[in-house]
């Protein structure tokens, strides 16, 4: 009886093992399967190290980003179109992370857990991808660039859909460059500035610590503020931009005052202006559909009263990623329903079955009340109306804010942040040119060439 006891364990230890061990493979599988798939040594999707057979990407009006014709991944007949959607669609040799043809290759290649690459044996291509981006859109902004670095997006602050999303330096995937490895012209050029960039923020970061006053500082209203030139902290001084004599709180934004604001931020204190900062998503990782975007950060636990007051302006060390700091104005604009972004609509099977990757998504990072928001949006009008002037942005009804965020070396990177009031043009644009100085100057008319292309 013992021995026949012993034998019934081994096999229960052996179907044990077999289970976990089953169950480990399926597993692995579910979670790799896709992966391995796509690997660069499977020769019905990669020829010589570079995607060939895949299904195509379109942008949102059907035309086609990329395709595969005879073993060949062919890009839109547009040179300017190929380089403004690089970044968004991906080169085939998956340099760009967060490209649609990496992040997505498995869908692309004709992949599922349940069949395999079925469907690409049988129809001799994998799944087609569109974008809720409009080529021309994204043209447009890249010409506007001048070749200048940096970023542009807009997105529509009530559905989530990004109808623009171009990164500066690009190239054309079809004639690639043979000195991007040497040439100053290129660097960072695999990096999607939108989703992936991060930077010093300067007068834009204005819009978190407004928030933060309109929480925590209940006169703030009725506050006037002294400017002449700059302000005392008791360990050092915070320069303003200009002497602006004596300000109320909405003419401290108009005038981007950096006097008032750094009172404002030592005022509040660290930890006030940390919390108003978490609850807008800084130090969060966010994430668009499959795709992970770098974190903004936000951190004054050991700052002094100048350092404080220069993180209240934007400077300090806090960096901002693009894509975030325009969720928080699509929630400023929206009435305090932060909608996100996203830029992958679905995904068709060559048999015609349609799956839905993209949808209107309440973001659970970025949080503003419904008061606060319009307090906002009435603030970031009065700056256009009042001090930017709505000439520079013709029938969009603009709130905005622009920033000059000042570097250790090499000249300030000029941001522009807003969106258009009109309800029939609901959207949101932010826009990064490196090293160029004003916000206004730089940034304002590229903002303005790129929304007149979504509004007119």
């Amino acid at each position: 009886m013992n021995n026949t006891t012993k034998r019934a364990y081994v096999l229960y230890a052996f179907l044990l093992a077999f289970l976990v061990g089953l169950g480990a493979m399926f597993y692995a599988f579910y979670v790799h399967g896709g992966e391995w798939t796509s690997n660069v040594v499977n020769r019905h999707i990669y020829k010589n190290g570079t995607i060939a057979s895949a299904g195509a990407v379109y942008d949102r009006n059907k035309q086609a980003l990329v395709y595969s014709r005879d073993g060949k991944r062919i890009y839109n007949s547009d040179p300017t179109v190929r380089k403004a959607t690089l970044h968004a669609v991906g080169d085939t040799s998956s340099f760009i992370a967060t490209g649609v043809q990496h992040v997505y290759n498995a869908s692309l290649s004709g992949y599922d857990f349940v069949n395999g690459v079925y469907n690409l044996k049988k129809y001799n291509r994998g799944n087609d991808i569109y974008l809720t981006l409009d080529a021309e859109v994204c043209k447009t902004a890249y010409k506007a660039m001048n070749g200048r670095k940096g970023t542009i997006g807009v997105y529509n602050y009530k559905t989530g859909e990004l109808v623009c999303m171009v990164s500066t330096p690009s190239y054309d995937p079809e004639n690639k460059p043979k000195n991007m490895d040497s040439s100053d012209k290129y660097t960072g050029v695999y990096l999607n500035r939108f989703l992936s960039g991060l930077y010093t923020p300067g007068s834009t970061f204005k819009i978190v610590t407004a928030i933060s006053a309109l929480e925590n500082i209940p006169d703030i209203y009725s506050r006037e503020f002294s400017c002449n030139g700059s302000y005392s902290t008791g360990d050092g001084k915070v320069i303003c931009n200009g002497v602006h004599g004596k300000v109320d709180f909405e003419e401290a934004l108009n005038h981007s005052c950096n006097s008032a604001f750094a009172v404002i931020a030592n005022e509040l204190g660290s930890a006030k202006l940390t919390a108003t900062a978490s609850e807008l998503g800084f130090n969060t990782r966010e994430k668009i559909g499959e795709i992970n975007l770098v974190k903004s950060r936000f951190n004054v636990s050991s700052a002094s009263k100048t350092d404080l007051g220069w993180a209240g302006i934007g400077q300090y060390t806090t960096l901002v990623n693009p894509c975030h700091m325009l969720t928080i104005l699509g929630g400023i604009a929206n009435g305090g329903t932060v909608v996100k972004p996203y830029f992958v609509k679905s995904m068709v099977s060559p048999s015609g079955e349609v799956t839905e990757l993209g949808r209107t998504e309440t973001s659970k990072t970025v949080v503003i009340s419904p008061e606060n928001a319009e307090k906002m949006k009435k603030l970031l009008r009065s700056n256009v109306k009042n001090y930017y002037s709505d000439s520079r942005f013709p029938g969009l009804e603009m709130c905005g804010k622009t920033g000059t965020a000042q570097l250790d070396t090499g000249e300030s990177h000029s941001w522009f942040v807003g969106f258009s009031a009109k309800e029939s043009t609901p959207y949101a644009v932010v826009c990064v040119v490196e090293n160029s100085g004003s916000g206004l100057a730089a940034a304002g008319p590229i903002v303005n060439t790129v929304m007149q292309k979504i509004c007119g």
